[in-house]
Protein backbone atom coordinates (compact mmCIF):
# COMPACT_ATOMS: atom_id res chain seq x y z
CA UNK A 1 0.00 0.00 0.00
CA UNK A 2 2.46 2.33 0.29
CA UNK A 3 3.75 2.10 -3.04
CA UNK A 4 0.54 2.93 -4.21
CA UNK A 5 0.72 5.89 -1.89
CA UNK A 6 3.79 7.21 -3.04
CA UNK A 7 2.78 7.33 -6.44
CA UNK A 8 -0.47 8.92 -5.94
CA UNK A 9 1.41 11.61 -3.22
CA UNK A 10 4.07 11.78 -6.03
CA UNK A 11 1.56 12.98 -8.63
CA UNK A 12 -0.34 15.15 -6.45
CA UNK A 13 2.78 16.99 -5.89
CA UNK A 14 4.06 17.22 -9.54
CA UNK A 15 0.44 18.25 -10.90
CA UNK A 16 0.45 20.72 -8.17
CA UNK A 17 4.00 22.39 -9.24
CA UNK A 18 2.99 22.25 -12.86
CA UNK A 19 0.00 23.88 -12.05
CA UNK A 20 1.76 26.72 -10.09
CA UNK A 21 2.56 28.05 -13.95
CA UNK A 22 -0.84 28.20 -14.67
CA UNK A 23 -0.39 31.65 -11.98
CA UNK A 24 1.94 33.23 -14.37
CA UNK A 25 0.67 32.53 -17.23
CA UNK A 26 -2.70 34.18 -16.25
CA UNK A 27 -0.84 36.91 -15.09
CA UNK A 28 0.94 37.58 -18.39
CA UNK A 29 -2.63 37.03 -20.25
CA UNK A 30 -4.20 39.82 -18.40
CA UNK A 31 -1.15 41.98 -18.26
CA UNK A 32 -0.97 41.71 -21.78
CA UNK A 33 -5.27 42.17 -22.10
CA UNK A 34 -4.39 45.22 -20.22
CA UNK A 35 -2.01 46.52 -22.06
CA UNK A 36 -3.85 45.78 -25.54
CA UNK A 37 -6.95 47.69 -24.00
CA UNK A 38 -5.67 50.79 -22.09
CA UNK A 39 -2.27 51.01 -24.17
CA UNK A 40 -3.14 50.13 -28.01
CA UNK A 41 -6.57 50.99 -27.25
CA UNK A 42 -7.39 47.39 -28.90
CA UNK A 43 -8.90 44.99 -26.49
CA UNK A 44 -8.65 40.94 -27.55
CA UNK A 45 -11.75 38.64 -27.85
CA UNK A 46 -10.34 35.94 -26.30
CA UNK A 47 -8.85 37.44 -22.79
CA UNK A 48 -11.58 36.29 -20.65
CA UNK A 49 -12.18 32.97 -21.56
CA UNK A 50 -8.43 32.43 -21.36
CA UNK A 51 -8.47 34.02 -18.08
CA UNK A 52 -11.76 31.87 -16.93
CA UNK A 53 -9.70 28.44 -18.29
CA UNK A 54 -6.37 29.08 -16.64
CA UNK A 55 -8.20 30.43 -13.62
CA UNK A 56 -10.58 26.71 -13.33
CA UNK A 57 -7.45 24.95 -13.81
CA UNK A 58 -5.51 26.70 -11.14
CA UNK A 59 -8.73 25.68 -8.73
CA UNK A 60 -8.88 22.09 -9.99
CA UNK A 61 -5.70 20.72 -10.70
CA UNK A 62 -4.45 22.41 -7.16
CA UNK A 63 -6.82 20.48 -5.12
CA UNK A 64 -4.58 17.55 -4.78
CA UNK A 65 -2.08 19.30 -3.89
CA UNK A 66 -3.29 21.56 -1.73
CA UNK A 67 -5.16 18.22 0.43
CA UNK A 68 -1.33 16.75 0.12
CA UNK A 69 0.17 19.16 2.39
CA UNK A 70 -3.15 19.85 4.14
CA UNK A 71 -3.51 23.64 2.67
CA UNK A 72 -7.98 23.01 2.92
CA UNK A 73 -9.65 24.97 5.40
CA UNK A 74 -11.04 22.86 8.42
CA UNK A 75 -12.79 23.74 11.53
CA UNK A 76 -10.00 22.52 13.98
CA UNK A 77 -11.50 23.58 17.32
CA UNK A 78 -11.08 20.23 19.02
CA UNK A 79 -9.40 18.58 16.00
CA UNK A 80 -6.10 20.19 16.85
CA UNK A 81 -6.31 19.13 20.65
CA UNK A 82 -6.41 15.17 19.55
CA UNK A 83 -3.10 13.25 19.41
CA UNK A 84 -2.34 11.64 16.35
CA UNK A 85 -4.52 8.65 16.42
CA UNK A 86 -7.56 10.88 17.32
CA UNK A 87 -7.15 13.03 14.45
CA UNK A 88 -6.41 10.13 12.49
CA UNK A 89 -9.95 8.48 13.26
CA UNK A 90 -11.60 12.04 12.69
CA UNK A 91 -10.71 12.16 9.12
CA UNK A 92 -10.92 8.65 8.63
CA UNK A 93 -14.70 9.34 9.65
CA UNK A 94 -15.06 12.58 8.06
CA UNK A 95 -13.86 11.03 4.62
CA UNK A 96 -16.04 8.30 5.12
CA UNK A 97 -19.08 10.55 5.69
CA UNK A 98 -18.35 13.53 3.56
CA UNK A 99 -15.51 13.89 1.76
CA UNK A 100 -15.63 10.50 -0.78
CA UNK A 101 -20.10 10.69 -1.37
CA UNK A 102 -19.58 14.37 -2.46
CA UNK A 103 -16.67 14.40 -4.38
CA UNK A 104 -17.67 11.23 -6.32
CA UNK A 105 -21.34 13.00 -6.80
CA UNK A 106 -19.40 15.93 -8.00
CA UNK A 107 -16.74 13.89 -10.37
CA UNK A 108 -20.11 12.06 -12.03
CA UNK A 109 -22.29 15.24 -12.40
CA UNK A 110 -18.95 17.05 -14.26
CA UNK A 111 -18.52 14.11 -16.51
CA UNK A 112 -21.98 14.21 -17.60
CA UNK A 113 -21.21 17.96 -18.40
CA UNK A 114 -17.86 16.47 -20.10
CA UNK A 115 -20.24 14.25 -22.22
CA UNK A 116 -22.66 16.62 -22.80
CA UNK A 117 -20.74 19.31 -23.88
CA UNK A 118 -18.67 16.92 -26.61
CA UNK A 119 -22.05 15.52 -27.78
CA UNK A 120 -23.71 19.35 -28.38
CA UNK A 121 -20.31 20.58 -29.20
CA UNK A 122 -20.84 23.35 -26.65
CA UNK A 123 -19.12 26.52 -26.85
CA UNK A 124 -18.37 29.31 -24.48
CA UNK A 125 -19.96 32.21 -25.12
CA UNK A 126 -18.63 34.97 -23.35
CA UNK A 127 -16.54 36.22 -25.24
CA UNK A 128 -16.97 36.49 -29.49
CA UNK A 129 -13.59 33.94 -29.94
CA UNK A 130 -16.40 31.06 -28.48
CA UNK A 131 -14.55 28.06 -28.02
CA UNK A 132 -15.28 25.08 -26.74
CA UNK A 133 -16.40 23.66 -23.37
CA UNK A 134 -15.48 20.25 -22.96
CA UNK A 135 -11.77 20.54 -22.86
CA UNK A 136 -12.12 23.01 -19.34
CA UNK A 137 -15.14 20.64 -18.18
CA UNK A 138 -12.56 17.87 -18.71
CA UNK A 139 -9.64 19.67 -17.05
CA UNK A 140 -12.33 19.81 -14.16
CA UNK A 141 -13.12 16.22 -14.05
CA UNK A 142 -9.38 15.42 -14.00
CA UNK A 143 -8.50 17.54 -11.43
CA UNK A 144 -11.35 16.46 -9.39
CA UNK A 145 -10.21 12.95 -9.92
CA UNK A 146 -6.75 13.61 -8.51
CA UNK A 147 -8.76 14.97 -5.65
CA UNK A 148 -10.41 11.72 -4.86
CA UNK A 149 -7.27 10.02 -5.61
CA UNK A 150 -5.24 11.98 -2.36
CA UNK A 151 -8.47 11.95 -0.29
CA UNK A 152 -7.42 7.89 -0.85
CA UNK A 153 -3.81 8.14 -0.24
CA UNK A 154 -4.58 10.21 2.91
CA UNK A 155 -7.12 7.37 3.87
CA UNK A 156 -4.50 4.55 3.81
CA UNK A 157 -2.34 7.06 5.67
CA UNK A 158 -5.13 7.67 8.97
CA UNK A 159 -5.92 3.40 8.83
CA UNK A 160 -2.11 3.03 9.31
CA UNK A 161 -1.98 5.78 11.75
CA UNK A 162 -4.83 3.62 13.75
CA UNK A 163 -3.49 0.57 13.02
CA UNK A 164 -0.43 2.09 14.90
CA UNK A 165 1.65 1.59 12.47
CA UNK A 166 4.30 4.78 11.23
CA UNK A 167 3.87 3.98 7.53
CA UNK A 168 7.31 4.13 5.46
CA UNK A 169 7.94 6.46 2.88
CA UNK A 170 4.34 7.39 3.73
CA UNK A 171 3.66 11.73 3.61
CA UNK A 172 3.02 12.68 7.04
CA UNK A 173 0.21 15.20 7.15
CA UNK A 174 0.43 16.74 10.52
Amino acid sequence: MGTIVRVIESISEWTGRVTSWFCLALVLALSYEVFMRYVLGSPTKYSYEVATMLGVSIATMGLAYTHLHDGHVRVDVFWKLLPPRGKALADLISSLLFFFPLIIVVIYISAERVQFSWSMDEKLTSTLWYPPAWPIRAVMVLGLFLFMSQGVAKLIHDIHILKGLEPKGLTKHD
